[in-house]
């Protein structure tokens, strides 16, 4: 039987607070009629988060951060092609809104921001009303508002039996490089606000597109790299304390070793239960990354979210 592969497309629940009170952003679409959430299919060789940040910004003029993921949504086109548009939640900060520019056009013909209860009853789809009840139940539970940490693994790197120097200074090979910059721009939709890798070349090497893209200087920890984990000497939980304390969104770029040590670190200080869908999200190929959303008012209440996205060339 002929089988094809789904159409993908991505989104948001856009929020701000307005007079205490939380509102969220619909899209009226021009040719569709219809009331919906912003989102967008995904352009050849974009991440879903790419996609996501991107089409916000094209539909809506907004820049925003990606914050926890809300599930998935799976349809049938009037083609008969199935279609899953994955979900976001993205506070809307006043910069992004200054800042902002928005023009009715052939796609978008106007946006509003409505209350949640306003929300569900004139969106046009059932599936948009579910995401937007998922976000709802967060928002009434006061963890809407989070932070990420992630957790990427360096890109393929040359293999340490052809190596001739330190092990430490092996160089990524062609496929790390090209993973190193399919990533950079799904790492950048989190805003982190700060980049940690380790000493090694082939981590520095692996998260330099992403600094480049951000504009954020790396910090170099011996604390989590390879050769400290393997003399005794990593301190990843005290690495992993001062961000959650610091709730400031961060990318951390480590080793296949080192980063089951680096969850358990975040399971520890976010009184998370170290299950095993938990504990998976350190088992990481060459250029994936895990992350790991916090509600920002209540850090040890839990991981709120958590997704790991692959390089889109591998």
């Amino acid at each position: 039987m002929l089988t094809t592969t789904p159409v993908l497309a991505a989104g948001a629940v856009c929020w701000r607070i307005v007079d205490g009170k939380v509102r969220i952003l619909l899209v009226h679409r021009t040719q569709h009629k219809d009331v919906s959430l912003p989102k967008g299919k995904v352009d050849p060789g974009e991440t879903l988060p790419q996609t996501a940040v991107r089409e916000i910004a094209e539909e809506t003029g907004l820049m925003v951060a990606l914050g926890a993921p809300l599930g998935q949504v799976d349809y049938q086109l009037p083609s008969g092609r199935d279609k899953s548009v994955y979900y976001w939640s993205a506070e809307v900060d006043g910069h992004a809104l200054e800042s902002a520019r928005f023009t009715p056009n052939d796609e978008i013909s106007g946006l509003e921001w409505v209350s949640i209860s306003r929300a569900k009853s004139i969106l046009s789809y059932p599936h948009d009303i579910e995401i937007v009840e998922t976000f709802a139940e967060r928002a009434k539970a006061d963890r809407a508002r989070t932070f990420a940490i992630v957790i990427a693994r360096h890109g393929k790197a040359v293999p340490p039996g052809i190596w001739d120097g330190a092990d430490a200074t092996r160089p990524l090979m062609e496929r790390g490089s090209a993973q190193a910059a399919s990533i950079a721009l799904g790492l950048a939709a989190y805003r982190p606000l700060k980049i940690i890798s380790s000493t090694a070349a082939r981590c520095l090497a692996t998260i330099a597109p992403l600094a480049r893209v951000t504009g954020l200087p790396v910090k170099e920890s011996h604390a989590i790299s390879q050769d400290a984990y393997e003399r005794g000497e990593s301190d990843v939980e005290a690495v992993i304390g001062k961000r959650v304390k610091q709730k400031k969104s961060v990318v951390l770029c480590s080793h296949g070793p080192v980063i089951p040590e680096l969850i358990d670190a975040i399971a520890s200080h976010t009184n998370t239960p170290p299950t095993r869908d938990f504990l998976s999200m350190g088992d990481l190929a060459t250029g994936e990354y895990s992350v790991f959303h916090i509600a920002t008012h209540k850090p040890r209440s839990g991981i709120v979210a958590m997704e790991t996205h692959s390089p889109s060339n591998d």
